[in-house]
């Protein structure tokens, strides 16, 4: 059953974001994930919390899901993300 990853983020850096979102990008592609949103534009409809940048992804299943985030090419992600934005992330299985 599918799994989605959402990530809610603030950029602190947005060059050095850059270095964070290749290496992402890869780790993503080599665990078997896709994009569904990357960025773009976000419009409140309920509650009072603006959601900044946003990110959806979809692997296989949760444990696909898990394994990509714990995965060294993520990990090295993670590392180079320190200090230039905060992220909040989940992985909720699919329907």
């Amino acid at each position: 059953m599918a799994a989605y990853i959402i990530a809610q983020v603030s950029v602190n850096d947005p060059g050095a974001y850059e270095t964070y979102k290749k290496l992402a990008q890869d780790a993503i592609a080599r665990h078997g994930g896709r994009y569904l949103v990357r960025g773009g534009e976000t419009t409140m409809l309920e509650g009072n919390k603006e959601p900044g940048r946003m990110v959806v992804l979809e692997f296989a299943s949760v444990e696909q899901a898990k394994s990509f985030y714990h995965s060294p090419e993520y990990s090295a992600a993670r590392r180079a993300r320190d200090g230039i934005a905060k992220m909040d992330m989940i992985v909720v299985q699919g329907v």
